[in-house]
C-alpha cells in the first residue's frame, strides 16, 4: 500500500492506495473547523453523508472533526471535490438542505470528469421581496442561463417544462427592479388555446385571456408580497398582457419577458422583438416541444434560432432534462416523451 499526500477540500491528506480487483482502493482523511461545521456538512442523523455515499458508492465516516473518506481512488477525489463545495457553502453563510446535496450530487454525476465546484452553482442568489428572500439556479445550465441574462440584453431561453426557464427570469426582473435598474416589469404571453377554444369561454376579452397569463401571476406571487405585486400593478410599474396588445409600443427602461413563446407567429415574434427600447433587457422563453398554434402557422420561436443566430449581443440559452428542478418523476417523463414518436 502506498500513501501520497494530495490535495482535497483545500487540505493536504494522505490519498493511500491499494488493488482490489479492477479497483484501485483509496482513502482520503478531511478536517473541519469545528463542530457545529461538522454538523451541518453531516446532516441530521447523517443525512447528507449517506445520500453521497448512496450517490458516489464510496464510504464516509465522521468523527470527531474529522471525515474519512474510502473508495475508488476516482470517487474518493470526486468526493473530496463534493465535500469542498459544501464547505465553501457553508462558509459562505449559505445552509446545506437536503435537496441541494442532491442537486450537487447530480451535476457531478452527470459531468464525471468536470471540476466545477457545485458551491458555485448553488451560493447564486438572486435577491427578491418576498419571505424567501432569494432565488438559486438548482443546475449547471440554469447558472448559465443567469449568466446570459445578466450579460445580454436580449436572451432567448428554449427547453422542457420545469427547468425554470420563467421562475429565473422573473426571479432577475424582480432583483433589477428593486436595485432600480429598470423602472417595470412587463410581463407577456401570446392567448394561444390548447384545445380550447378562447370564444367558448364566458366573460369578457379581459376574462378570456386572463386564464392564460395566470402562470405569470404564479411566478410573480412568488416572488414579491401580495400588497406589493397589486401596489406594482395599480401603478402600471409591473405589467401582464396578452402579446397582442404589445402592438406599436417602444419598450423603455424595462424588463420584458414573453413566455410561451414557441405560441407567439414568426409575425408576432418580429413584432415583439422591435419592441425594445433604451436601457431595457428581453428574455424570451419557450418550449418548441409543445407548439399549440395550427400546423400552417410556423412557431416564431422555431424560425428565430436560425434567424438571428449570427447577430453578437443576443443570446440562446438551452435548457434540457438535466435542468428540470421539479418533482423527480417529471424528468423521467420528459425523457420517455423524447424516446418516444409521440
Amino acid at each position: 500500500e502506498q500513501c501520497l499526500p494530495v490535495f482535497i477540500c483545500g487540505y493536504e491528506v494522505f490519498l493511500s492506495s491499494g488493488k482490489s480487483g479492477d479497483l484501485t482502493l483509496a482513502s482520503a482523511k478531511i478536517g473541519l473547523k469545528d463542530e457545529s461545521e461538522a454538523l451541518e456538512l453531516c446532516g441530521k442523523y447523517d443525512e447528507h453523508l449517506r445520500a453521497v455515499e448512496e450517490g458516489l458508492n464510496i464510504s464516509l465516516l465522521a468523527r470527531g472533526n474529522e471525515i474519512a473518506i474510502r473508495g475508488d481512488k476516482n470517487e474518493v477525489e470526486r468526493t473530496g471535490r463534493l465535500l469542498k463545495g459544501f464547505l465553501k457553502l457553508i462558509r459562505e453563510g449559505g445552509r446545506l438542505r437536503p435537496h441541494e446535496v442532491q442537486y450537487a450530487l447530480k451535476m457531478v454525476k452527470t459531468s464525471p470528469s468536470s471540476l466545477e465546484d457545485p458551491a458555485d452553482i448553488l451560493l447564486e442568489k438572486i435577491k427578491v421581496s418576498s419571505r424567501r428572500r432569494y432565488v438559486k439556479p438548482r443546475t449547471r445550465g440554469q447558472k448559465q442561463y443567469v449568466e446570459a441574462i445578466k450579460n445580454y440584453d436580449i436572451v432567448f431561453a428554449i427547453g422542457p417544462a420545469g427547468t425554470g426557464k420563467t421562475y429565473l427570469a422573473m426571479a432577475l426582473a424582480v432583483q433589477s427592479l428593486l436595485k432600480k435598474e429598470v423602472s417595470r416589469i412587463i410581463l407577456t404571453r401570446p392567448a394561444v388555446e390548447a384545445g380550447e377554444k378562447l370564444g367558448y369561454l364566458p366573460g369578457d376579452l379581459s376574462a378570456k385571456v386572463t386564464p392564460y397569463l395566470r402562470p405569470l401571476y404564479d411566478a410573480l406571487y412568488t416572488m414579491m408580497e401580495v400588497e406589493e405585486i397589486e401596489k406594482f400593478l395599480d401603478r402600471g410599474t409591473i405589467e401582464v398582457a396578452p402579446l397582442a396588445f404589445m402592438r406599436g409600443r417602444t419598450l423603455n427602461d424595462a424588463f420584458i419577458i414573453l413566455d410561451e413563446a414557441q405560441n407567439s407567429t414568426s409575425e408576432q415574434m418580429k413584432m415583439f422583438l422591435t419592441r425594445l427600447g433604451f436601457d431595457s433587457k428581453t428574455v424570451i422563453t419557450g418550449d418548441i416541444t409543445q407548439v399549440d398554434l395550427p400546423s400552417d402557422k410556423p412557431s416564431g420561436l422555431i424560425q428565430v434560432q436560425s434567424i438571428l443566430k449570427d447577430i453578437k449581443g443576443i443570446k440562446f440559452a438551452y435548457l434540457t432534462g438535466k435542468d428540470v428542478v421539479r418533482h423527480g418523476l417529471v424528468q423521467e417523463i420528459i425523457k420517455a416523451y423524447g424516446e418516444s414518436n409521440h
